[in-house]
């Protein structure tokens, strides 16, 4: 995560410590999704947090680097949290296992360990199951009981795909994207499209994620920059979009509250190694998300597109931290390069 700059507070928290809150801040939105979506969501959880700590600890080894110091810093454990919660319920245990590896082993460890890696490994981890395992990572349940008479086969994993494949339902999103151009948004929210109860269960969904941000915020583990520039971009130009054609483009509410729009404002874009560090460039950065995410929403091929968002403004963090620059008290200009000559 993000974390503020702020001399006066003292003596800056631990990686562990900063790690261990944001994994508690995940509680709220994790115990939301069980309620709807069954206990494959904990399982998905459990599984990739077990594959993200047994990788890095592999990893270690071979770099003969001391395992348990990088373990205790719980940042294999919140990559494997962050991408458990993100995967549809019940995934199979390979899933998760190859996203991790492409998470912790490529993204993370083979760039030299935490500090070291330019891109969110989490989300490195999804976007490649995303593109490589289309089938599986669109097999999102509709709300279902906490314990289906397939409880164990879900838990597991285990399930075949064609079971599961009639145990899904499209998502929100998923389901307007994909409504048809001949068809207005009204005919469509008038038709039904979703089964009983999902559109209220995502929308209970963020609101979970968005209390979990809240404490991050509130224990000043995160600043307020990103997710409110993310937030705020992604409302000004969804209502832009909206406002030209409110037969086809979903309302700014719509994009607030179905996804992983909150999910990912408080605990993807926050990310403190991918993510800018001056306030000026969080704003920049932030806001960068929540445009790309309306566009690739709106325009692209991808129903949600945080992910994308994410991974493609970690490409323009170098920049932005070199051209928002804070400027140092008593200094005219923001770079000493900028003085031309002394008088």
């Amino acid at each position: 995560m993000s974390m503020m700059h702020a001399p006066q507070l003292g003596k800056a928290p631990s990686t562990a410590h900063v790690m261990r809150w944001v994994i508690a801040a995940t509680l709220p939105g994790l115990a939301v999704m069980t309620l709807y979506f069954g206990l494959g969501i904990l399982s998905n959880v459990l599984i990739a947090a077990l594959w993200a700590v047994a990788a890095e600890a592999l990893v270690l080894r071979l770099r003969h680097r001391p395992i348990w110091p990088t373990l205790n810093d719980s940042s294999a454990l919140l990559t494997g949290v962050l991408l458990g919660a993100s995967l549809p319920p019940a995934s199979p245990w390979w899933l998760m296992g190859v996203g991790v590896i492409a998470a912790v082993v490529v993204a993370k460890q083979l760039y030299g360990g935490l500090g070291h890696n330019p891109f969110n490994p989490a989300m490195v981890g999804y976007a490649l199951l995303l593109v490589s395992f289309p089938t599986h990572m669109t097999l999102w349940a509709p709300p279902q009981p906490l314990w289906p008479d397939s409880l164990w086969p879900q838990i597991m994993g285990t399930l075949p795909t064609s079971a599961l494949d009639g145990l899904s339902g499209a998502t929100p999103l998923d389901a307007f994207k994909h409504k048809g151009d001949a068809v207005l948004a009204s005919e469509f929210w008038a038709s039904s499209p979703l089964p009983d109860g999902t559109l209220n269960a995502w929308r209970n969904i963020a609101l979970a994620w968005l209390a979990g941000g809240v404490v991050l915020i509130v224990k000043r583990l995160i600043s307020w920059h990103i997710p409110v520039a993310m937030l705020g971009s992604m409302i000004m130009l969804s209502a832009l979009f909206y406002a030209s054609d409110t037969s086809h483009f979903a309302s700014p509410l719509f994009h607030l509250l179905t996804g992983a729009t909150l999910f990912g404002a408080f605990f993807i874009a926050t990310d403190p190694v991918s993510a800018a560090t001056s306030r000026r460039g969080k704003l920049l950065y932030g806001a960068g998300i929540g445009v790309l995410v309306i566009l690739i929403r709106n325009l692209g091929g991808y129903p949600d597109a945080v992910a994308f968002a994410v991974l493609l403004m970690n490409l323009c963090v170098p920049l932005l931290d070199m051209v928002s620059v804070p400027r140092p008290v008593g200094q005219a200009t923001a770079r000493p390069d900028e003085r031309k000559s002394a008088p």
